[in-house]
């Protein structure tokens, strides 16, 4: 089976991993970048076939970064998958829990912790550029008094002990991802799409852009709103919805559309993820 290299931002074991093995597959061939910016540099140069992003998390919101990336260039959505984000206390083989007095992961993954942390109050929580770059530290300094909170695969990849799994406060932490490419998925039924748009400053303009989709029964399933930049309290709109632009219902809804938007482009129409794991 022919190797699909797939870009994703974060060090080997990240949760982009993860998402990237789910989305791609067994064939999946990791290709570990330092930005997002640098992922869809990646698979617009050609370098990987794929790109993973995440684009909101069920407790922290929006990945505001990657939004404005869809918008600026030219890639497109090819699927999608919800991960549920499971925090470790991972060390080095032979290091327990009672030694511990640093933990390092990401300021996000710490901030999703905070129960362990009042429970050890001796242990201080130490910001990492990433999860699993710390998972990999770890690794490879092999500390006799710190941890990295990651990923099980992390632990996994880096071969390091699991001391606590499930660290994070909240079981209903979950990560959706999309899967990026340089030409458009074709997709058989139960499709989902994604399309951006902005609109003249005028009273009633936003629900007259949303009643073309309200009109036809096309459930709308996000709606995100970003500033235009050198345009002041002007915004761009993120609109996902179900359905593909083959659909004669969605094609007249977005010619609908079209004619009132100043702009709109579609992000991409994809296979619409029906449960998170």
């Amino acid at each position: 089976m022919a190797k699909q290299k797939t870009a994703f931002q974060g060090e080997r074991g990240a949760f982009s991993e993860v998402a990237a093995r789910r989305l791609v597959g067994d064939s999946v061939s990791p290709v570990p970048c330092d930005t997002f910016d640098a992922v869809f540099d990646t698979v617009e140069s050609g370098r990987a076939r794929y790109g993973v992003i995440p684009i909101e998390n069920s407790l922290v919101g929006s990945i505001h970064r990657n939004y404005e990336l869809l918008l600026e260039r030219s890639l497109h959505i090819v699927g999608e998958s919800q991960l549920r984000i499971v925090h470790c206390l991972v060390a080095a083989p032979g290091v327990s829990l009672r030694s511990l007095r640093k933990v390092y992961s990401h300021p996000v993954a710490l901030d999703q912790c905070r129960r362990f942390f009042r429970k050890h109050p001796r242990i201080e929580p130490v910001p990492f550029y990433d999860t699993a770059g710390a998972a990999k530290m770890i690794a490879e300094t092999r500390p006799d008094d710190s941890a990295a909170i990651a990923g099980p695969y992390a632990a996994e990849l880096y071969g390091l002990s699991t001391l606590r799994e499930g660290l994070e406060d909240e079981k209903s932490n979950h990560t959706r991802f999309l899967l990026l490419g340089k030409r458009p998925a074709r997709v058989a039924g139960n499709a989902k799409t994604s399309i951006v748009f902005s609109m003249k400053n005028q009273p009633g303009a936003l629900f007259k852009m949303l009643s073309v989709f309200a009109l036809r029964d096309i459930n709308l399933t996000k709606i995100e709103s970003r500033p235009v930049r050198h345009k002041t309290w002007q915004y761009y709109f993120y609109l996902d919805f179900e359905g593909s632009p083959a659909e004669p219902t969605v094609g007249r809804a977005l010619e609908h559309l079209e004619e009132l938007a100043s702009f709109i482009k579609i992000l991409g129409t994809y296979s619409k993820v029906t449960h998170s794991d």
